[in-house]
């Protein structure tokens, strides 16, 4: 047996706890069954239930501790009734982007049967993308740590949009070499720079890095579209897209548009990516609404927890991560094939834990060879 690997395991507030309690379930299951090194797990409180308690927004060393992790798994941050002076909402997560160079988000969309599908058209059954979203710099980069922000008492703020180089090729790259493993599969395995280049110096900049990128991956197709146009296109055609690479704030509104097309933001899985780490977590907030009811539709974190694996897979060069993570989302797809996945969230009978069951037992039912 390898090295077991260890996982910071934030829950957050809402139903960031009963989210992440499904997803180590189901991807504890999954490991036994492709035969993988167990996960070791290292809880940190953080949130906004954690400010409300101690004034401090993650418990003492959890960031180090979270750094020093193979990968971070978050379930969900924030209350609304819990805020900053300033009328902020507590967001460690957005410190922990910053922090660790978290840069690559990874933003999948992808179609299911027996969902929900907003779109009358038949060939929106075939919506299969990833959106990536620059997840450290942006407009978000005022947001990452409280005093970027130009607040000019009570008349003016100014926050700064930042683009560097160095990250923008780093993403770009990224945005390639996604391309060629989603090629692999079959998939179109293009590239589309999504931005507002005819406004914005700093868009310009971005789509310059882009076109400087591309040419060392030649068999790679690309594209351009600005960021409203994509907008259009992705409630005219998703079915086209395939990688589309953007901005920080342009991937934050296109992700929840395109997941609000597959289903909702109980599908909308994440992965922020850095040099040295990740961190995995659904895109959906903690819903206050629904704490405790048993309500909450975990296959968002189900599904972000198989791309923990599949980082984990590469970073540990051991494929037995990939099996479980392939045996994750075939179980996904069988389930909602067979019609065994019926999250309430899409009008269904299944809350939190009936749910979680229905994913171990197409886990357990899943054919290894097939994944």
């Amino acid at each position: 047996m390898g090295t077991t690997l260890k996982i910071a395991l934030i829950k957050g507030d809402g139903i960031g706890i009963d989210v992440s309690d499904a997803t180590v379930e189901v991807v504890d299951a999954a490991l036994a069954r492709a035969g993988a090194q167990p996960l070791e797990y290292d809880e940190i409180r953080a949130g906004a239930g954690c400010f409300a308690e101690s004034g401090q927004d993650i418990e003492p060393d959890g960031e180090a501790r979270a750094g020093a992790a193979d990968a971070i798994f978050l379930g969900a941050i924030g209350l609304p009734s819990v805020r900053h002076a300033d009328g902020t909402e507590i967001s460690p997560h957005l410190r922990l982007r910053d922090r660790f160079g978290l840069y690559a988000g990874v933003r999948p969309v992808k179609a299911y049967p027996n969902a929900p599908q907003r779109l009358a058209d038949p060939r929106a059954a075939g919506i299969d993308m990833v959106i990536l979203r620059e997840s450290t710099e942006g407009l978000f980069y005022s947001a990452a740590a409280h005093g970027r922000s130009d607040i000019r008492g009570d008349e003016e703020v100014r926050d700064t949009l930042r683009i560097t180089r160095a990250t923008t090729e780093k993403l770009h790259r990224f945005a390639f070499r996604l391309a060629e493993k989603r090629k692999e599969r079959g998939k179109p395995g293009r590239v589309t720079c999504v931005d507002k280049a005819n406004v914005f110096a700093s868009m310009a900049f971005f789509r310059k890095i882009f076109d400087e990128i591309a040419p060392e991956f030649p068999h790679i197709p690309t594209g351009y579209q600005y960021v409203d146009a994509q907008a259009l296109h992705l409630v005219r055609a998703p079915w086209e897209a395939d990688v589309l690479v953007m901005e920080n704030m342009f991937g934050d509104i296109l992700s929840d548009l395109a997941g609000g097309l597959v289903g909702g933001m109980g599908m909308a899985a994440c992965a922020e990516i850095g040099d040295e780490t990740g961190l995995f977590q659904p895109a959906h907030g903690s819903a206050p609404d629904i704490i405790g009811q048993d309500k909450a539709n975990p296959l968002a974190a189900v599904l972000s927890g198989a791309l923990m694996l599949d980082y984990l897979a590469e970073k540990s060069n051991d494929a037995s991560y990939a099996r479980a993570a392939t045996l994750i989302e075939g179980a996904v797809d069988a389930g909602f094939a067979a019609n065994r996945l019926r999250p309430m969230e899409f009008g269904g009978d299944m809350g939190t834990r009936a749910m979680t069951d229905a994913l171990l037992e197409c886990v357990a039912a899943k054919d290894l060879a097939a994944g």
